[in-house]
């Protein structure tokens, strides 16, 4: 890496956030640790983090206030959920909390590599259009928003490459294994919900009606596909 990407890993076991920030660093990320929600408000407000990896359980405030308070002033670090639970109501309180993505524990220190270098070779400079219409909606991909009459609401960092994926190939049916690959960086797996998660999220925000979806449309047993 020609400069290094700084992680905030927030994490209040010792042993778990030692190594990670052992393998981080051999990694080559800068890494800075914290075991405390107020510490890692404090932390990505001061030193401006290219990723945040944050645990759901802390011993002050939990990890979805943390997501919330960090969004409150940086709408773009993608942030990553750390969390021993697999219930899939918790991940996705998790992702309407604002959180980017989500891993559950036991986890492998190299798919966590390989999602945090999936975002970061997403957020190099890009010169095309930053602006999307679909629908009634318009995306701004600079400024990760997105609004549709009088109302504006903010995307996430996969929000906003979900949408720019869909819409280089508008029309055409992309593949689950694609997606994960290209945005996550994983090799898609028969239990891998974290698309539909992302799906639920932007037809809410896009459809006028999200159970009867006219722009991101479901292609059965293959992926998804955007109509304009």
């Amino acid at each position: 890496m020609d400069s290094k990407k700084t992680i905030l890993v927030v994490e209040d076991e010792p042993q778990l956030a030692l190594g990670l920030k052992d393998a981080l660093e051999f990694e080559g990320f800068r890494v800075l640790t914290c075991g405390t929600g107020r510490e890692a408000v404090g932390l990505a407000k001061t030193e401006r983090p290219h990723a945040v990896l944050l645990d759901l359980m802390l011993p002050d405030i939990n990890g979805y206030q943390v997501c919330q308070e960090i969004r409150r002033s940086d709408g773009f670090v993608p942030i990553l959920m750390l969390t021993a639970k697999s219930q899939e109501a918790d991940k996705i309180r998790g992702l309407d909390a604002g959180a980017d993505d989500y891993v559950t524990k036991p986890f492998s220190v190299g798919e966590l590599v390989a999602r945090l270098r999936a975002i970061f070779r997403r957020t190099q400079p890009r010169s095309e259009t930053q602006t999307l219409n679909i629908g009634e909606a318009v995306v701004n991909l600079s400024a990760h928003t997105l609004q549709r009459g009088s109302t504006v609401e903010s995307l996430s960092f996969y929000e906003v490459e979900l949408l720019r994926l869909l819409h280089e190939r508008v029309g055409q049916p992309v593949s689950r294994d694609e997606i994960l690959n290209k945005i996550w960086g994983l090799e898609a797996t028969p239990t891998n919900r974290t698309i539909d998660n992302f799906i639920v999220k932007l037809r809410r925000k896009i459809e006028r009606s999200p159970d009867k979806p006219e722009h991101i449309l479901t292609v059965y047993g293959f992926g998804y596909k955007l109509a304009l």
